[in-house]
């Protein structure tokens, strides 16, 4: 392994505790790891339960605007990530992970108060639609920056065999948290507002930055001393993350990988604005319903993930765990194309796919794609994986926005854009192939 690549150390094997001997028919963890697993839990419940109370209020406020603004929403998101990428890295180069991280949880939760102040029904007509407008954006950078952050966090205390048996549990933490999150959403919206429900977040996110802050170091869950390595800061050129995507074939590979998911996330994301907006008429009803999709997708992926994900990767392999998702997309969109001349239910086809797309990604894309970067560099884990994560990931939302947008001017429509993207998946399938092989290569080289 790398000099660059961290991990928790084993220590001398003790008599398994009563709990540890339940947890580990679930997953396999030995019992040196328990505690940074289980922690990791708890910081991702908390993260994921702030973001997803916030998800099907910016989902509403899309749907409001409509299809046609979409693009430009986007482009507004993609200009925001620009924007924020040379900050974070300038974070990075400046201190240690943990209060570059601390500073950044504490910058979005200080955002939050102000939308607190300046929502509905504080504000209302014009004014009310671009404080809308706003929090889209500034919510479609947040829910970016947190999970790779955490992610980049993870693997830099993971080596990747752990991640392999452990990302997966780690990961229902987080499914937990956006199912937690959803439902308070889909409970209280109706209840107190969405404004409201703000301050519940905050004090989410204020609580995974105390776990950040207090996570066990990389030598092992008993240590108490932080290393001189992750003492200092990591140091660099503030464009590092720019730079190494252009240089390194495996991290472009990984870059590519995210750019065609967002792709079909993005096709599916402006379907979801067109369908739900055919049958739902109220801000109140669109926020519900798509927070009770969102329920159920993430209760498909708490149960995947925590009987299954580690299993699975362990069973079939890297390769064909990261092919799952391309496989099942292009499946699913020429679903969605049939759905659209009448030949199936297209809420109900919309309903399905969606859930299964979002489940099957957090429970089994995600936690395999974030092992890729256990053989990366600490530099390149927070600096190259943020700028693929977010203006990488944005910059996927921005080119598609425009092309549908595009298309739907030409005349093309739900069906004919559902089928275009399937050739698009099989490419990704492609790629996903590729990436898995050279992982396992990676691996080797390391040992």
């Amino acid at each position: 392994m790398s000099s660059g690549a961290g991990s928790v150390e084993p220590k001398a094997a003790s008599t398994p505790r009563p709990w540890l001997s339940l947890l580990r028919r679930v997953v396999d963890v030995r019992p040196e790891e328990a505690r940074a697993m289980l922690l990791g839990c708890a910081y991702f419940f908390f993260l994921f339960s702030s973001y997803f109370i916030l998800r099907p209020i910016r989902d509403a406020f899309a749907v409001q605007s409509g299809v046609s603004k979409l693009p430009w929403l986007f482009t507004g998101t993609l200009a925001a990530m620009l924007a924020a990428n040379p900050i974070f890295s300038a974070l990075v180069v400046r201190f240690p992970v943990r209060r570059f991280l601390g500073i950044t949880y504490q910058f979005f939760a200080l955002n939050l108060l102000v939308f607190y102040v300046l929502g509905p029904p504080r504000l209302q007509g014009g004014p009310a639609v671009w404080i809308g407008r706003v929090f889209f954006v500034w919510v479609s950078v947040f829910n970016l920056f947190l999970p790779s952050t955490f992610w980049a966090f993870m693997a830099d205390h993971f080596r990747s065999d752990q991640a392999k048996r452990l990302f997966g549990f780690i990961g229902v933490g987080g499914t937990i948290g956006s199912i937690f999150g959803s439902g308070v959403t889909a409970l209280l919206a109706q209840v107190i507002g969405p404004t409201n429900l703000l301050l519940i977040s905050i004090a989410f996110l204020e609580i995974a930055a105390l776990i950040m802050a207090t996570f066990p170091a990389r030598q092992g869950e008993s240590a108490r001393v932080v290393s001189p390595e992750e003492r200092a800061p990591i140091g660099g050129r503030v464009w590092a993350g720019l730079t190494r995507v252009a240089q390194s074939r495996y991290l472009t590979a990984i870059a590519g990988f995210v750019f065609l998911y967002v792709v079909g996330n993005t096709v599916l994301y402006f379907e979801q604005t067109d369908i739900v907006g055919r049958f739902f008429k109220t801000h109140a009803t669109r926020t519900e319903f798509l927070a009770r999709t969102e329920l159920a997708a993430q209760s498909l992926t708490a149960l995947t993930q925590a009987l299954l994900t580690g299993r699975v990767i362990r069973w079939i392999g890297l390769t064909a765990t990261l092919a799952i998702i391309p496989a099942l997309s292009a499946l699913g969109f020429a679903f969605i194309g049939a759905s659209a001349i009448g030949l199936l239910p297209i809420l109900a086809t919309y309903v399905v796919f969606v859930v299964l797309r979002r489940g099957l990604t957090f429970a089994l894309t995600n936690p395999a794609r974030e092992t890729l970067f256990t053989t990366a560099s600490r530099e390149d884990r927070f600096k190259a994986k943020s700028f693929i994560d977010t203006f990488v990931y944005r910059a996927g939302d921005q080119v598609t926005a425009w092309t549908y947008g595009g298309l739907t001017a030409l005349g093309m429509g739900l069906a004919g854009i559902a089928w275009a993207a399937v050739p698009v998946s099989l490419v990704f399938l492609a790629l996903a192939i590729w990436l898995g092989r050279r992982h396992e290569t990676l691996v080797r080289r390391h040992v």
